[in-house]
């Protein structure tokens, strides 16, 4: 991948609060970087990134400071808002210029959602639009963005789905790269999904036992919810149907560090006593769509299992290999919660995604996806890589993660039984801080 000339670009605003000035930059970028020369080279799309710089530096000092440029979890989640410097941001602000995109079809750069998506056509064209909105394509972004803000190779700090896309920058685009730092996100090279997602589910089953063992009143409160639920409809604020099946979705809570006793709490609130007798509250109905609803993001939907698709169809794997474990099944009498797989049935539950339900098959059927990432690049790597691997991740399995760790040249790994996938949000100055060093000390090592 060859960085073009620089790419249309301006500055909206600037702010200045709370320990850290802003900028907000916004990039014209191709549709197509792979075709040139067709309809959708030609077409060009929006990407927004927030500049986030420590007031201790002056303006000038700033300047001067490298890029390092954050790359969240998804895919189709947008770029952290930061209210302040704090955890890993306020330990890369001592040293970097911070960069937080909004990859293609998220926040601010050119959305996708049930609005915009059908306005590209057929089903059928809107399957192909999507093509374009993978960790290909926002890699290439991301070099467009790198020249045209004059700097060169910068640091990239990969988080979850992050660290899935600094595996295909490190496979495509080295050279624009200093050093990669990447936490609970190490994919698997090659295989097919059902191998993720068989992992996982062996992960999230411990995971629960793990839970109820901490809270064994919630057992009872989610085995009492599902019978409800089987025998009761339920709705959502949004007017959506709680079926068993997006309750058990309730079980994201159970990737975090942090977040899992917030099971605890929004179990709690579950009932209320009606006239009619128990009911599921408001208060955990309006909790519960914002777990459940996909409006937000609705490219992670679509493009989540694509993320393990390369040159074979997803089919919907995880919906395949739940078959194969029935405790998870919504009619398994000691209900177990889900993580964050996707499943056909979300596209005829949510009503944010009834309207993509057929671009949704499609791409599960999809069988000509192109490769992520070249293990002949990984195993020649000369950039500085560091890893965190969570050995208890319930979504980046630990013995897939070690696989891709040994066949990248020279990425060193810490893994630690301390942090779940979301560790950065728990201790991210001191996670940040280790992995920097890592990799300051392979750079160190290698130019001795």
């Amino acid at each position: 991948m060859q960085t073009r000339t620089p790419v249309p670009h301006f500055v909206k605003a600037r702010h200045e609060f709370r320990g850290m000035r802003t900028a907000e930059h916004y990039f014209t970028v191709p549709l197509d970087h792979f075709a040139p020369g067709s309809d959708a080279a030609a077409e060009t799309i929006t990407v927004f990134a927030r500049e986030y710089v420590s007031s201790a530096h002056t303006q000038a000092e700033a300047e001067e400071l490298p890029w390092l440029v954050f790359l969240q979890g998804g895919p189709g989640g947008r770029g952290n808002r930061l209210a302040s410097l704090s955890g890993w941001s306020k330990a890369a602000a001592r040293d970097f210029r911070i960069l937080m995109l909004d990859q293609r079809g998220t926040g601010l750069s050119t959305p996708i959602d049930r609005n915009t998506l059908p306005a590209r056509g057929t089903a059928e064209a809107q399957a192909a639009y999507l093509e374009h909105f993978r960790a290909d394509s926002i890699v290439a972004d991301a070099e467009l963005i790198r020249a045209a803000l004059g700097s060169g190779p910068w640091s990239i700090y990969g988080q979850s789905y992050g660290g899935f896309c600094a595996l295909t920058y490190l496979s495509f685009a080295p050279d624009g790269l200093k050093e990669a730092l990447i936490t609970g996100g190490l994919a698997p090279l090659a295989g097919h999904a059902d191998d993720v997602y068989r992992a996982t589910f062996a992960r999230v089953a411990a995971r629960n036992t793990e839970y109820f063992s901490w809270y064994p009143e919630d057992r009872r409160t989610v085995n009492a919810i599902a019978s409800h639920l089987r025998q009761t409809e339920e709705f959502l604020p949004d007017g959506g149907r709680l079926t068993v099946e997006r309750f058990q979705m309730v079980g994201s809570f159970l990737g975090g560090n942090t977040r899992v006793d917030g099971l605890h709490y929004l179990l709690e609130d579950a009932f209320t006593g009606t006239p009619h007798g128990n009911r599921l509250a408001d208060a955990f109905l309006e909790q519960v769509q914002g777990i459940v609803s996909r409006l937000a993001n609705p490219l992670y939907a679509l493009l989540h299992e694509s993320i393990y698709g390369q040159g074979q169809a997803t089919d919907w794997a995880a919906w395949r290999v739940l078959q194969e474990n029935p405790a998870f099944r919504p009619d398994a009498e000691a209900l177990l919660l889900t993580g964050e797989m996707v499943y056909p049935w979300y596209f005829e539950q949510d009503p944010a995604l009834v309207p993509l339900r057929q671009v949704a098959h499609l791409l599960a059927a999809k069988t000509d996806w192109k490769p992520l990432y070249d293990p002949t690049q990984l195993a020649a790597n000369s950039v500085p890589v560091a890893a965190a691997v969570y050995q208890d991740d319930i979504y980046v399995d630990r013995s897939l993660s070690l696989e891709t760790a040994a066949a990248v040249r020279g990425l060193r790994v810490w893994e630690t039984a301390d942090f779940h996938h979301d560790g950065i949000a728990d201790d991210g100055e001191a996670i940040f801080g280790r992995l920097l060093g890592m990799v300051r000390s392979v750079a160190g090592s290698a130019g001795s």
